[in-house]
């Protein structure tokens, strides 16, 4: 398949393959559901998610351990991540899922939560506004972000790889754009947590206003 970002060949193709066995781990899912019992306490009447990115879905497991009825839509690129989510037990075959890019990606419904962690990093500059319009009219209620947060727009080299992690305020990018989103709380979560480490995120909880 063509894709119109390298970052896209990236993720779809072997390393994205490779980050499907470095992801799946007890120890992740536990640091998810303390972050995720942290950002979702600040919610209520969550029935139904969609992740944006979710590889293997570890966050959604996370989620689906807090909150056991909510029903859990993805979108995943990589062919290897999506076989993994239709086959695990975890969400017993009933995963709404959309193969292929974000970026390609139509907001047919909404849901009540619209999550993206680690992801936004790994989109090309250029198309941040094409997904927080997806992020936006995707749900209707909640939307997280959780990212690598900096003040102003800077490219990192990734695991020796150029042009392939950029850190920015995703968030305030999120609530310029779109004025009737409330920023309803925030948090980060250091990689040093004795307990429940994550790789110094820093999470945006926002709402749309009724």
């Amino acid at each position: 398949m063509a894709y119109r970002t390298e970052q896209e060949e990236f993720w779809s193709g072997d390393f994205g393959e490779k980050y499907v066995d470095r992801n799946n781990s007890q120890e992740l899912l536990a640091s998810n559901i303390a972050l995720f019992s942290e950002i979702l306490d600040r919610t209520e009447g969550v029935k139904s998610i969609i992740e944006f990115g979710p590889n293997i879905g570890m966050n959604l497991k996370a989620v689906k351990t807090l909150l056991p009825d909510v029903s859990c839509s993805a979108i995943e690129i990589n062919h290897k991540a999506v076989e993994a989510l239709r086959e695990d037990s975890y969400f017993k075959g009933s995963m709404e899922i959309f193969e292929g890019s974000i970026l390609e990606y139509e907001a047919k419904k909404q849901y009540d939560f619209a999550l993206i962690k680690g992801v936004l990093i790994h989109i090309s500059p250029s198309e941040l506004g094409n997904v927080y319009d997806k992020l936006y009219h995707s749900s209707g209620r909640y939307i997280c972000i959780a990212e690598y947060y900096n003040p102003a727009p800077v490219t990192v080299q990734y695991r020796g790889n150029e042009n392939r992690l950029f850190k920015r305020d995703f968030a305030g990018e999120f609530l310029e754009c779109y004025p009737d989103i409330k920023l309803i709380d925030y948090g980060f979560k250091y990689h040093r947590d004795v307990n429940f480490p994550q790789d110094d995120i820093t999470w945006f909880l926002m709402e749309k206003q009724q």
